[in-house]
């Protein structure tokens, strides 16, 4: 999808999205299916001109389990397509690698968080300038930095208000496109339970506590239910690539702290262009507030208590989870089970900026929504934008010659690339978003009604959902936690 900067308008413009790509290599086929394929044809003529149709026979259970895998769908994909989700999942499992449980009497080294799975190499590091908690990834090459965002409420905007914050947030998404040393934005939005002290300091500062009736009750319902509520809190992380701003942090200074300044750079650059989208940013969050996040979402139980008592779970070493167990379908930490959905179809019908509202305004269902953008350089999305295009156009002549018809789908995607094409060459930027669901409750009948309320608000949404099966925990830190993990 491109981040468009539409002309200011006092009406509500409506927006379409991409089409999910499904062309393969050949005549629609990936490549994994072009390989079974391949394997299955490759028997079937060695057996013909080996043994005729006795060894054909012999064979048959190669060519038939070939073309099963090719062309059998399972969950609305080719079975050779979970060949590597189902293999990775059996070497994981036959390594111990589903349990996690946190090793309390060994210390961790200095400077890394106690995180499980492939994050247990992000290293912390704070900021001397702007004291921002600062997230390094030494393998992927990267350095994240966290800032909350505050905003007024969308949906009780008037049409040419949200207008005009669509169109400045496209601004947002445009500097972001053009800088070319950002790896990733994740926009995170979650749902907590409210602790009530909101309530609590607006009584201590306007109520009037005369030990009368209706000073009592009112006293009494706000301890009662304010805890009870939930609020809404939006992050938004910003994910440096240190590999393609190599150049720069050298001149900084090298190592990590040449990358901060650099990071700081594009810090500067951000919250600028959020202020001009009437976006307010509350600053970028230091290493305690970053390890409130993680622990709230490992520990949901303790969010209410980390929000009461400001100086509890302020350490990033210990901000991680005690244990952790991952199923199929599903991911138990400490006082929770989650699952999560990923938005594999976005609407493919024209729909106005607010079409969201049925996932993100459902109460009573503890839930994170991410949101990742990956910007690519003008120069890299017009090569892609390029192959595509051949792409398209080879498999319609190939399809053509052996007499396939060209179905809809097929010209809807064609059209999206010229669509893009067009954006480009008119200077704006293109992205690739990823949308994933985190669900979480404390028991498994109260998450599966959960799961089941959101798949619901997606439809109504104009969104398909799917359940992630076999990589719940790499989904889980990619979609609850603002680190700008990918799956």
């Amino acid at each position: 999808m491109t981040s468009k900067q539409k002309e200011p308008s006092t009406a509500l413009v409506p927006v379409k999205f991409s089409r999910l790509t499904r062309r393969g290599i050949l005549l629609g086929l990936s490549l994994s299916q072009l390989i079974t394929l391949a394997t299955g044809v490759f028997s079937v003529v060695v057996a013909l001109y080996g043994g005729g149709g006795i060894l054909l026979a012999y064979t048959a259970p190669v060519w038939v389990l070939a073309a099963a895998l090719t062309w059998a769908p399972v969950a609305g994909r080719p079975a050779v397509e979970w060949l590597p989700v189902t293999f990775w999942w059996l070497w994981r499992a036959t390594g111990g690698q589903l349990l996690y449980r946190r090793r309390i009497v060994v210390p961790r080294p200095a400077g890394t968080l106690s995180l499980p799975g492939d994050m247990a190499r992000l290293r912390e590091y704070t900021d001397p300038d702007t004291g921002a908690g600062m997230v390094h990834d030494p393998h992927q090459q990267t350095l994240t930095v966290v800032c909350e965002v505050t905003h007024p409420a969308f949906v009780l905007l008037d049409p040419g208000e949200q207008e005009r914050r669509v169109t400045s947030w496209g601004r947002v998404l445009a500097t972001v496109c053009r800088s070319g040393r950002i790896a990733t934005l994740q926009v995170l939005e979650r749902t907590l339970p409210d602790s009530g002290t909101g309530l609590a300091e607006w009584w201590a500062a306007h109520g009037t506590a005369d030990d009368t009736w209706a000073a009592t009750t009112y006293a009494e319902l706000i301890d009662r239910a304010g805890p009870a509520g939930e609020r809404h809190a939006t992050t938004l992380s910003l994910s440096l690539d240190m590999k393609t701003a190599a150049r720069q942090i050298r001149t900084a200074g090298g190592g990590i702290r040449g990358a901060a300044a650099v990071l700081r750079q594009e810090m500067s650059t951000l919250t600028a262009a959020l202020r001009s989208a009437d976006l307010t940013p509350s600053g970028w969050l230091s290493p305690g507030q970053i390890a409130v996040i993680l622990r709230a979402a490992y520990d949901p139980a303790i969010a209410a208590t980390l929000a009461r008592h400001g100086e509890l779970g302020q350490h990033l070493a210990t901000a991680g989870p005690v244990a952790v167990n991952e199923s199929w379908t599903r991911l138990r930490t400490d006082s929770a089970h989650h699952a999560v959905l990923w938005i594999n179809e976005w609407p493919r019908s024209m729909v106005y900026p607010g079409f969201l509202s049925p996932v993100l305004l459902s109460t009573g269902i503890q839930r994170s929504f991410s949101l990742l953008c990956t910007p690519m350089r003008p120069d890299q999305a017009a090569r892609d934008i390029r192959k595509k295009k051949v792409e398209h156009i080879s498999d319609q002549t190939q399809r053509a010659k052996i007499g396939q018809i060209e179905d809809a789908a097929h010209t809807a995607e064609y059209h999206d690339v010229l669509q893009q094409e067009a954006d480009l060459t008119a200077g704006h930027g293109v992205l690739r978003y990823t949308g994933l669901i985190s669900v979480s409750a404390p028991t498994v009948d109260e998450l599966d009604a959960a799961v089941a309320a959101v798949e619901q608000a997606a439809i109504q949404a104009s969104c398909e959902t799917r359940l992630l099966v076999g990589q719940q925990a790499a989904a889980f830190t990619a979609a609850a936690l603002p680190l700008c993990r990918h799956i």
